[in-house]
């Protein structure tokens, strides 16, 4: 004991390694980290959160509750419930492990406390999303020259195996793409004066945006188009008015491949896109919610109990696709985890929408620009949404929370 109390009395660097401030500004950095790097790396984000959670205890950082939290306990009580009452509960177990996801938003809620930290993230999201994006564009690249070289029709081999960038599957990087242009977008447009750092922030948007055009993602479209026409919109009407023409002008001006994705939301080309896929997993997963409204066929259950609640009217020849979740996340919870479930978890993120546009509004206007960033955001992942499971991803899912979070923690200090 006498020679740790020595080494303590003659070492600054333990001296400062025991003081509870290095412990707080560790599970600062390592929160706000966490959430930056979700855009890139999943394994990279969660070990960072496990450390920002150990820091936290050791320096005894008091948690903060998130606003409507009562909705996403009463989701997480809901989901233990629906896992005990399903016909296989022990198959479940991968949706309470993705708890661990969820306390993003306590991590980053209780310890930012800066509008550096929400620039912090922010620009950690342009670099990483803009270096994933270039990679994602070379990726294509690659795509389109080998199946010139091998005679192949290029939208049939592409639609199936679409780029990446730094993750493993299109649409979690479409989705990480398009909130980190979002959030990117509303510190260009409101955070930073004319200058190199706008002008840096500028050429990591074009690389996101072009790399999302190519990621052919179409619900992902249509949640960055939303989420897009508002910020434009609280910033110049005009430039608002200006997007849908931006929008096909860079349609048409791109491969024939990008029309022909685009024209296919309403004109599919046979199975190799997946309107009818969709069709099936909606109607069924209505179905499963009619006949389980309570608590749904257990998480982790979608897929197992698919075949037996597809419709009557519906040829029983499934088209090809994947069928384990509903590719609609209200549908896949409600029909996973009941009602009940689906209904609090979208309350929660509505609720934080309501409260991010407020501050908006009346906030200072300094803050004004997360904020906006904070409703674009959630404006594009609820939308997208409707068209899949996105918030099931763990990228997607702490990126929004992240973003939330910070939030709902500048609007609060600036309340005070």
């Amino acid at each position: 004991m006498g020679s740790l109390v020595c080494i303590v009395s003659y070492s600054p660097e333990m001296a400062g390694f025991l003081e509870r401030e290095f412990w707080e500004e560790g599970a600062l950095r390592c929160a706000v980290g966490a959430a930056g790097a979700a855009a890139v790396s999943i394994a990279a984000s969660q070990l960072l959160l496990g450390a920002a959670l150990l820091c936290m205890l050791v320096a005894r950082v008091q948690w903060r509750l998130p606003q409507g939290w009562p909705l996403l306990l009463a989701f997480f009580l809901w989901t233990l419930a629906a896992m005990a009452l399903s016909d296989a509960p022990a198959a479940g177990w991968p949706q309470v492990k993705k708890f661990y996801a969820w306390l993003m938003v306590f991590a980053v809620l209780s310890t930012a406390g800066g509008l550096r930290h929400a620039r912090w993230l922010a620009w950690g999201w342009l670099a990483g999303g803009a270096a994933s994006a270039l990679w994602g564009c070379g990726q294509f690249a690659l795509k389109y020259a080998g199946a010139q070289r091998a005679g192949a029709d290029f939208y049939e081999a592409y639609v199936g195996a679409r780029i990446t960038g730094f993750n493993s599957h299109w649409m979690t990087f479409s989705g990480q793409i398009m909130i980190a242009l979002l959030a990117g977008a509303a510190l260009a447009l409101w955070g930073l004066d004319r200058g190199r750092a706008r002008r840096v922030a500028a050429a990591c948007l074009a690389v996101m945006a072009l790399a999302l055009v190519l990621a052919m993602t179409r619900g992902v479209w249509i949640g960055a188009f939303a989420g897009g026409l508002y910020l434009l919109w609280q910033w110049k009407r005009w430039a608002a008015a200006a997007l849908p023409a931006a929008a096909v002008l860079a349609v048409l001006a791109g491969p024939a491949e990008v029309r022909q994705r685009a024209v296919s939301i309403v004109k599919p080309r046979g199975v190799t896109d997946s309107n009818l896929h969709r069709i099936y997993t909606w109607r069924t997963g209505v179905e499963m919610i009619r006949r389980r409204p309570w608590f749904g066929v257990g998480p982790e259950r979608v897929g197992a109990h698919f075949r037996e609640n597809v419709p009557a009217d519906l040829p029983p020849e499934l088209p090809p696709g994947y069928y384990a979740h509903l590719h609609n996340i209200y549908l896949h919870w409600a029909a996973e985890r009941g009602a009940p479930a689906a209904l609090a978890a979208v309350m929660f993120f509505f609720w934080q929408m309501a409260m991010a546009w407020r501050r908006a509004r009346s906030g200072p206007a300094g803050l004004r620009w997360v904020h906006h960033g904070a409703v674009g955001v959630l404006i594009a992942v609820l939308v997208t949404g409707l068209f899949e499971y996105n918030l099931g991803d763990s990228e997607v899912l702490a990126m929004t929370l992240g973003w939330t979070a910070v939030s709902d923690r500048l609007g609060r200090l600036a309340a005070a």
